[in-house]
C-alpha cells in the first residue's frame, strides 16, 4: 500500500484517478490494503491500495 492510501480512514472524501465520473467518495474502511469506498455515481467499491491511489478531497 503507498504512504497515502495509508493514511485514508474513515469518513475521508476522495476521488478515483481513473474514474471521474464516478464523482465524490466516501471511505468505509481501510484493512490490509483494501480500502472500501462508497462512490456518489457507481456505488460501493472495494479498491486495491497497491494498485490504485486515491485523491484525497478536503473541499468537498
Amino acid at each position: 500500500m503507498n504512504d497515502l492510501n495509508a493514511l485514508l480512514e474513515p469518513g475521508m472524501l476522495v476521488r478515483h484517478p481513473d474514474c471521474p465520473d464516478w464523482g465524490l467518495g466516501q471511505v468505509q474502511s481501510n484493512i490490509g490494503g483494501k480500502v472500501t469506498v462508497n462512490f456518489r455515481e457507481q456505488g460501493k467499491v472495494v479498491i486495491d491500495a497497491a494498485q490504485i491511489e486515491l485523491i484525497p478531497v478536503f473541499d468537498g
